[in-house]
């Protein structure tokens, strides 16, 4: 595929270099004479010097038969405008790179509908989600990203005294605006249907609006086990720090994020209510069990420096911390977290890699990812006119146990649909498909 990059520096290379790697045909663009030269003289791709914002240099980068249009500068309005732009004169795909969390804010302003940018890409937010999946159940859905904050998905396990076990799901008095997504028992994870029994012991997520949610879930569970809390404590109160606190729930976990930075601290007492910000550095060990640090199940470094993660991950790990996890950015550093005895080490470019190039795709898919451990693919779909899926309610369509419409995205605000709606053109739908049935599946969307 043809896929335009803009922007030379750290980011947009690496990129580059990695779809070069991956046979597709990559024109870079950067202002900066030295940065074209170097991508010029190390990689296989065209690089051409000029400003990503501008409707000429875009033009000259054959913006109108790309596939994907990656804006990955070091300004993030740059990349709006250039991403932007680039859909506008023609590119399949615009994403583009933000890194302020406010372009993510829906209840303000929405960047990505109001400049017709297909994605808005923030490593930060998509390594924190990373973590937060792995507090939450490693094999839980990723629908986060897909919509866009609106949705939460919760995993919860069946209780065998619970009023669900023993009862098939359409016999379940479920509100309508929650979905069961998906069921795993004894290894092995499908898509839920009407049809599916509940046992003990079964793993069910709820897709839904966070407060829906959270009403659901007394069907599945004890008593007790709704007011078990959990308690995490995150090192670093940058972008990835506040992204995974904010994405946590406080009604299941108790949170403690230590922050060097006196301002900063005031700033995300006020932007996360519920959580406990501490000024303290994370790297001193005597910091971490005053506050607690060894008796946490979770402990998460991320301050932004590989090897103060790592060395406040081995404080943590040393008294006590249950599970300790950190972000690690050199890909050399990854064989060794493991013997220093961190549970788990995330790469914001690993992360990266894995939704760029999801983004690589035909027809009406937008996106697509798997459900680690399992045969579920996640898919982010277009709608368009004329397609089968327009012609239907959600129930008639030939979807039953093969694939389950999770959200849909219309105007802006994303919702869970019910079995009597019907796709409209111009909606976006996220799609949880068994991967067998994903040929069929798919061709409901194609044209």
């Amino acid at each position: 595929m043809r896929v335009l990059t803009l922007g030379a520096g750290t980011v947009g290379r690496w990129v580059a270099d990695m779809l070069c790697r991956r046979g597709h045909s990559v024109t870079v663009v950067d202002s900066n004479a030295a940065n074209v030269q170097r991508i010029n003289n190390e990689l296989d791709v065209k690089a051409i010097v000029g400003s990503a914002s501008r409707s000429t240099v875009l033009f000259q980068a054959e913006v109108s038969s790309a596939d994907m249009c990656l804006a990955v500068t070091g300004d993030d309005e740059v990349n709006i405008v250039a991403a932007s732009m680039a859909k506008e004169l023609g590119a399949r795909r615009s994403i583009a790179r933000v890194y302020a969390p406010a372009f993510h804010d829906l209840s303000t302003f929405d960047y990505q509908r109001h400049f017709n940018i297909d994605s808005l890409l923030s490593l930060e937010q998509l390594s924190a989600f990373e973590l937060a999946r792995a507090i939450r159940n490693p094999d839980a859905i990723p629908l986060e990203h897909f919509a866009r904050g609106q949705l939460e998905v919760y995993e919860v396990e069946v209780d065998g005294k619970s009023v669900s076990a023993g009862h098939k799901l359409r016999d379940l008095k479920i509100s309508g605006a929650v979905r069961i997504g998906s069921i795993a028992r004894e290894g092995r994870m499908w898509i839920a249907s009407g049809e599916d029994e509940l046992h003990g012991g079964d793993r069910v997520s709820l897709i839904g609006a966070p407060e829906v949610v959270t009403k659901t879930r007394s069907m599945f569970v004890s008593e007790s086990d709704l007011h078990l809390k959990q308690r995490v404590m995150i090192a670093g109160g940058g972008e990835t720090g506040y992204h995974l606190a904010d994405s946590l729930s406080r009604r299941d976990y108790r949170i403690v994020l230590l922050e060097r930075d006196q301002e900063h601290c005031n700033r995300l007492a006020k932007l996360l209510p519920g959580v406990t910000v501490i000024h303290a550095n994370a790297n001193r060990r005597s910091v971490l069990e005053d506050e607690g640090g060894g008796t946490v199940d979770y402990f998460v470094a991320c301050t932004g420096s590989d090897e103060s993660n790592i060395m406040a991950g081995v404080e943590a790990r040393e008294l006590g911390a249950a599970r300790v996890m950190c972000v690690v950015g050199r890909p050399d550093y990854a064989n060794v977290v493991g013997k220093l005895g961190i549970d788990r080490a995330v790469s914001e470019r690993d992360v990266a890699a894995r939704q760029i190039l999801g983004f690589l795709n035909e027809g009406a898919i937008i996106s697509q990812s798997r459900i680690p451990n399992g045969s579920i693919g996640i898919y982010e779909l277009e709608v368009s006119e004329g397609t089968q899926v327009t012609q239907a309610t959600l129930a008639e369509l030939p979807l039953s146990g093969r694939c389950l419409i999770a959200a849909v995205e219309r105007d802006g605000f994303v919702r869970v649909p019910t079995a009597n709606d019907t796709l409209q053109p111009g909606d976006v739908a996220v799609a949880l498909i068994d991967q067998p049935a994903a040929k069929e599946s798919l061709a409901l969307f194609n044209s």
